[in-house]
């Protein structure tokens, strides 16, 4: 616990490894748990199946859980 899944765009492996690496960090500092409870995993998806697989399948559906949706915060 915490498992955090990103999915995005293709990236370069540097750039994956410097968000998984904050992220682990913000999280030990701001949800208070520690290192070796933090799983990160990038998911990279194509421009062309965002809509499909990312919006349609993911977003859309849990819309009510979302905590910021397309920039804006939903609280």
């Amino acid at each position: 616990m915490p498992y955090i899944a990103i999915k995005g765009y293709p990236k370069d492996e540097a750039t994956k490894q410097e968000i998984a690496q904050k992220i682990t960090a913000l999280f030990q500092e701001v949800w208070g748990c520690p290192r070796e409870a933090i799983t990160v995993s990038v998911e990279e998806v194509s421009p062309d199946r965002w809509a499909e697989d990312v919006v349609q399948a993911e977003i859309e559906p849990k819309k009510d859980r979302m905590l910021i949706l397309s920039g804006e915060p939903q609280f």
